[in-house]
C-alpha cells in the first residue's frame, strides 16, 4: 500500500514538477552562460583529468580541487550508474538513456551554476573546512523569513535523502548484488557494511575524502576497462544498440508495451529520475563536496563540477547502458522482443548489469566483478552522502547532533539491505525531489550572481 502511494506521488512529482524544473533551469543557465558546457568543455576536461590522475596541492583549509572533485564523483558514481541505469532501461525502455543524455547536457550548466553560487556564499573556513552548501545561497536568494524557511526545507530534505534514505538504495544494491553473486544473506552483508561505514564515519570528513580519493579512480578505471572489453566483444551489435536507444526514445511503446503517450512519459520520467539520482545536477548534493575546494575563483570549481556531470553520465553511465542494451536488447538477447516471456522473472533492476556483463565474462565472473565494483561505488557514495547530510544536520541542529545523526544513519544503512529494492528507490526519489524545489528556485533568483562571474578578469 505504502509503495503504491509513494509511486503515485513520485510519478506526479516527476511528470509535473521535477522534469519542468530540472530541464528548465538547465536550459536557462545554458542560455545565460552562452552554453558554458560547450565553451569551456576543454578546460573542464583538463581539470577532471588532473583530478582523476591524482595531481593537486594540499591546503590548510578545506580540500584541494582534486579532492573536492574526487569526493563529488564518489557521491555521483554509485548505484545510480549501475542499478539506477538498469532500472531506467527496464521500466522506461532503452530510450530512457537518450533522455538521460538530454538532462545531463543541460545539467552540466546547472552544476556549474550551483557550484559558483555555493563558493560565493560560503562562510569562512572553520576547523580546517568550509561549512557551505545550497542552504546558504537559498537563504541569500530570498527575504529573511522566506530564505530561512526554504533553506530549512532543503536542509531537512538533504538530511533525510542523503543521510538516511539515499544510502538505503546503495546498501540495498550491495546486498542484492552479493546475494546474487555469492549467496550471502542480506542481514550479514548489512552488518559488515554498517561496521565498515561506522569506522570511517568516526574519522571525520578528512578520512572520508582520503578514502574515496584513493579508492574511486582505480575502481572507475577498472569498470570502464571491463565495459570497453564487453563492447569490443559486442562491437557488431554496437550500432544496433545506439539505434535502439534513439528509436525507443520516441517510440518506447513498441518495447515496453502500453499506449504511446504512457510509454513515452515513462521513458522521459525514468530518464529524468535516474538522471537526477545519478549526476545530481539540480539537486544540490554534489555542491557539498565542491564547496570544500580551496580555489581562487568560483569559476574554476564550477568547471570541475561540470566535468563531474559529464564523467558520471556521458562516460560511466553511458558505458554501462551500452553494455546492457548491446547484450540484452539486440539480436539474440533475452529482451530483443520486449518485455514478454520468462525474462522478467529473473531480470530485475538489481541484477540487469550483472546479467549484461555475464554474457561476455560468464555468469559467475561477470556477476562477481559487477558486485565488487558496485560495492566500491556504493560504499563511496554512502560515505560522501553521509558527510553531505551531516553538513545540513549541523546547519539545522548544531554540532551536538553529530552522534545521534551517525547512529541513525548506520541503522538506515543496515535496513537498506533488508528492504525491497522498489521501496527504497521510491523513498529516495521522494526526498530527492524535495531538495530540488528550493534549490532550483534559488538558482533562478540568483542568475545575476552566476552570470557576472564569467565577465570578471581571470
Amino acid at each position: 500500500m505504502l509503495l503504491k502511494l509513494l509511486h503515485a506521488v513520485n510519478a506526479c512529482w516527476t511528470d509535473f514538477v521535477l522534469l519542468f524544473l530540472t530541464v528548465g533551469v538547465g536550459v536557462w543557465y545554458s542560455v545565460k552562460t552562452d552554453f558554458v558546457q560547450v565553451r569551456c568543455f576543454r578546460e573542464a576536461v583538463r581539470r577532471a583529468y588532473r583530478g582523476l590522475s591524482g595531481h593537486g596541492a594540499r591546503h590548510s583549509h578545506g580540500m584541494s580541487s582534486v579532492q573536492a572533485l574526487s569526493t563529488a564523483l564518489a557521491g555521483q558514481i554509485g548505484a545510480g550508474n549501475l542499478v539506477g541505469a538498469g532500472g531506467a532501461i527496464l521500466f522506461g525502455g532503452p530510450g530512457a538513456v537518450f533522455w538521460l543524455w538530454v538532462l545531463a547536457f543541460f545539467g552540466m550548466a546547472t552544476a556549474y551554476a550551483e557550484t559558483v553560487l555555493a563558493l560565493r556564499t560560503r562562510p569562512k573556513a572553520r576547523e580546517r573546512h568550509y561549512q557551505g552548501g545550497p542552504v546558504y545561497y537559498i537563504a541569500a536568494a530570498f527575504p529573511e523569513e522566506w530564505g530561512e524557511r526554504l533553506s530549512g526545507v532543503f536542509a531537512m530534505a538533504a538530511v533525510l535523502a542523503l543521510g538516511f534514505f539515499g544510502p538505503m538504495t546503495q546498501s540495498n544494491a550491495i546486498g542484492a548484488a552479493f546475494r546474487y553473486s555469492f549467496g550471502v544473506p542480506a542481514w550479514l552483508t548489512g552488518l559488515l557494511l554498517t561496521g565498515l561505514c561506522g569506522a570511517v564515519f568516526l574519522g571525520g570528513y578528512r578520512r572520508i575524502a582520503a578514502f574515496v580519493e584513493r579508492l574511486m579512480p582505480p575502481a572507475t578505471a577498472l569498470f570502464l576497462f571491463a565495459g570497453a572489453v564487453v563492447l569490443l566483444a559486442r562491437i557488431a551489435y554496437l550500432p544496433s544498440a545506439l539505434w535502439i536507444i534513439f528509436k525507443y526514445a520516441f517510440t518506447p511503446h513498441a518495447i515496453i508495451g502500453g499506449g504511446y503517450g504512457a510509454a513515452l512519459k515513462a521513458a522521459v520520467s525514468q530518464g529524468a529520475k535516474r538522471g537526477l539520482f545519478s549526476n545530481e545536477a539540480g539537486m544540490g548534493s554534489a555542491v557539498h563536496a565542491h564547496v570544500q575546494a580551496n580555489v581562487e575563483r568560483p569559476h574554476e570549481q564550477g568547471l570541475a563540477a561540470m566535468a563531474g556531470v559529464f564523467i558520471d553520465t556521458f562516460v560511466v553511465l553511458t558505458l554501462n547502458a551500452l553494455v546492457i542494451v548491446s547484450t540484452l536488447y539486440t539480436k539474440g538477447g533475452p529482451l530483443e522482443y520486449g518485455y514478454t516471456g520468462p525474462a522478467l522473472e529473473t531480470l530485475r533492476q538489481a541484477n540487469l548489469t550483472q546479467a549484461a556483463f555475464g554474457t561476455v565474462f560468464g555468469g559467475g565472473f561477470g556477476g562477481v566483478f559487477v558486485s565488487l565494483c558496485l560495492f566500491v561505488f556504493a560504499l563511496s557514495t554512502i560515505l560522501n552522502w553521509n558527510l553531505f547530510g551531516r553538513m545540513n544536520m549541523i546547519y539545522l541542529f548544531g554540532r551536538d547532533s553529530n552522534t545521534a545523526y551517525t547512529l541513525a544513519a548506520l541503522v538506515f544503512i543496515f535496513l537498506g539491505t533488508l528492504a525491497s529494492t522498489d521501496f527504497v528507490w521510491e523513498l529516495a526519489d521522494f526526498f530527492n525531489q524535495w531538495m530540488v524545489v528550493p534549490n532550483v528556485a534559488a538558482l533562478f533568483v540568483l542568475t545575476g550572481s552566476v552570470v557576472s562571474v564569467r565577465h570578471r578578469k581571470r
